[in-house]
């Protein structure tokens, strides 16, 4: 076993869709988001020009059914986590990666509508492990 590693992602940043959520033949969800963190950096001419970097990240169990109830395109969230990386084959044979975070821990921040339900501060997640699909 490896030691002293390190496979830690926190984000702040802004949904750019809706959860897309899909759930296994046994039921089980799984939620894949968009998210947008933004900086700013200079440009050639020297002056600053705002940049995103999009993540894209998958919640499953339990949070992918809070993110599926409580998160919308624009809403402003904390996703902590790691990164994992999929590969796959597509019907021509050629092999496709694909490297995302897989959340441990949701936030909501910022304000609410008023009228809106209230949710956890943050929602953890207790997966069965044998229950995920990759």
């Amino acid at each position: 076993m490896q030691r002293n590693s390190v496979n830690k992602v926190m984000l702040v940043g802004h949904m750019g869709s809706d959860p897309d959520v899909r759930y296994t033949p046994k039921g089980f969800p799984i939620a894949n988001l968009n998210m947008a963190t933004n900086d700013s950096r200079k440009n050639e001419t020297g002056e600053y020009a705002d940049h995103s970097e999009w993540h894209k990240i998958v919640l499953i169990g339990k949070l992918a059914e809070f993110a599926e109830k409580n998160i919308k395109k624009g809403a402003f969230l904390y996703v902590e986590g790691k990164l994992q990386t999929r590969n796959w084959e597509d019907k021509e044979g050629v092999k496709h990666y694909s490297t995302e975070v897989k959340g441990d821990v949701v936030t909501l921040l910022g304000s609410r509508k008023k009228g809106d339900a209230k949710e956890p501060d943050v929602a953890d997640n207790e997966v069965n492990e044998d229950e995920i699909p990759f």
